[in-house]
């Protein structure tokens, strides 16, 4: 009897959203029928959405990839051979060679739809706990070292250096230290912390028990949006293999020290993705923000030295230890080392997520990348960094995704999600659910936030009406500087963001003729 061929489909919530369970159920059914031998594996997603379902075939060659296949496709696929890589309609060669994947830089994710991701085998046959290993027979100050010297920064939005957290929560003496695993992922157009707990857990597992050797943390919590039935799911699954196969307990790999996982269900806020309030909900109460200092490395979960750190954050650190900090901060530029996950969504014809090193440019992942438009008109506007982040026209597309470079335009690169609009978005209607966002998701602790954004909706709406416009304008830009200024968190702080950039670079969807004299 020949020997089975792999064949791989996804069972990331992006394909399953298009029928990828249903075609792996077809793909079963019609081997069985034929009287082939198959074995299926459900992969994590190549990140590549308009291509799902993405079936993959293991030919002596490569895997070879077919897409977007449907249910009714997978009988056509039989009968073209395509379990020897024959040709279709849907045939895309090598899935490696597909430019999308090639022209990449995988670094955290490249693992990611190579694996199952529950296999252990799998994981530890792709340099998995290779980085814990490596942590185990350094002390915990070096290890801390290595992060800070690759120049790891939060991914999560905020870049602050990750390194200075474990030091922190190291320095602090204490009882009990926790790990934190910001996984609220809430922006818009952002899925890499989704796709990282789906197709690649173990790498979470993995980064968040280093961090607690590190810093002395013995426990750890994943703090999960409610809308991730799956990642959940996943994750469960996974800190039990994990547990079972003695790299997260008492006794993690036969060390002597002590590191144990647990998820839970965030409480579905938007602002509970900022660390303090995250800390709340976790803590059973309101998700409110708290004032600083202390700062939660100091008194953080039940007022004890925590260290919060965003999914992809944490899922970096094992390369990092695995390869080395030299190995990692070769990539990027200026304070902005090594690759963040770029996740392009909104009105592109290729959307997905590209991981590359600081450095590229807008346009680069717009066309390059992301191909133009959905409707293939021509693109108007991009926000970067989510629902708080500004909207850049084309005369900055060419800034590089750099931390500094964005931060001098007064914008942010953020957690890298990516959403497109093309020639027909309204500037003001944008604007104006910037500040009709803050004001529904506000925690309403601080007056700037909740005053704030139910005012900017109200002056947005009489800049349209044409109600006194320019003054107006004036008092709009007024409060966006209180707002920037006097919030207690980023909630607040940023929601102008998008406000002003959509003001100063698109004044004639308020009906203003040029940019008022105040316009940066």
């Amino acid at each position: 009897m020949s020997a089975a061929v792999t064949i791989y489909i996804p069972r990331d919530s992006a394909a399953l959203a298009v029928g990828a369970d249903r075609v792996a159920r077809m793909v079963a059914q019609q081997a069985a029928t034929r009287g082939i031998q198959i074995k299926l594996v459900r992969n994590g997603s190549r990140g590549m959405f308009w291509l799902e379902t993405l079936v993959e075939v293991a030919t002596p060659q490569g895997r070879v990839a077919y897409g977007p296949v449907a249910t009714g496709d997978v009988a056509g696929l039989f009968d073209a051979g395509f379990l020897q890589g024959g040709a279709h309609a849907l045939h895309l060669g090598l899935t490696d060679e597909i430019p999308y994947l090639k022209k990449q830089e995988r670094l955290t994710f490249a693992r990611m739809g190579i694996t199952d991701p529950l296999s252990l085998a799998d994981y530890e046959a792709h340099e998995g706990f290779a980085g814990l290993r490596k942590a185990l027979t350094l002390a915990p100050a070096e290890i801390v070292q290595q992060v800070m010297e690759a120049g790891l920064r939060g991914r999560g939005g905020a870049a602050f250096p990750a390194a200075i957290k474990w030091k922190t929560v190291a320095a602090t003496p204490a009882s009990q230290k926790y790990i934190v695993c910001n996984a609220d992922e809430g922006d818009s157009g952002t899925f890499s912390d989704r796709m990282t707990m789906e197709g690649d857990p173990f790498m979470l597992v993995e980064g968040m028990t280093i961090a607690g050797i590190a810093t002395g943390a013995t426990m750890g919590y994943i703090y999960v949006r409610s809308e991730y039935p799956h990642a959940i799911g996943v994750l469960n699954e996974a800190i039990e293999r994990a547990t079972t196969a003695g790299f997260l307990g008492a006794d993690v790999l036969g060390s002597g020290l002590s590191f144990t996982l647990e998820v839970r269900k965030a409480a579905g806020s938007y602002v509970c993705g900022e660390e303090t309030a995250l800390l709340e909900s976790l803590e059973g109460k309101r998700g409110i923000v708290r004032a600083k200092p202390p700062v939660p490395a100091i008194e953080g979960l039940f007022g004890k030295p925590t260290v919060v750190n965003n999914v992809i954050t944490l899922a970096t650190v094992p390369i990092i230890l695995a390869r080395g900090a030299d190995f990692y901060k070769n990539y990027g530029m200026g304070r902005s080392r090594g690759t963040l996950p770029f996740q392009i969504a909104g009105n592109i014809r290729h959307g997905g997520l590209v991981e590359k090193a600081f450095g590229l440019t807008l346009r680069e992942l717009l066309y390059d990348f992301g191909g133009g438009s959905a409707t293939g008109r021509p693109i108007k506007t991009v926000q970067v960094g989510g629902p708080l982040g500004a909207y850049l026209p084309e005369s900055q597309w060419d800034i590089p995704l750099d931390y500094e470079a964005y931060a001098a335009v007064g914008a942010v690169v953020g957690h890298g999600g990516i959403v497109v609009h093309d020639d027909t978005a309204d500037m003001s209607k944008l604007a104006r659910y910037a500040m009709e966002f803050c004001a529904i998701e506000s925690c309403g602790k601080c007056t700037p936030c909740r005053i704030g954004s139910t005012r900017g909706v109200e002056v947005i709406d009489k800049i349209s009406a044409n109600k006194n416009r320019h003054e107006q304008v004036i008092l709009l830009r007024d409060l966006c500087d209180t707002m920037l200024n006097g919030s207690l968190c980023a909630m607040g702080g940023m929601t102008p963001y998008p406000v002003l950039s959509a003001l100063n670079h698109y004044p004639q969807d308020f009906g203003l003729a040029q940019p008022d004299k105040q316009a940066a």
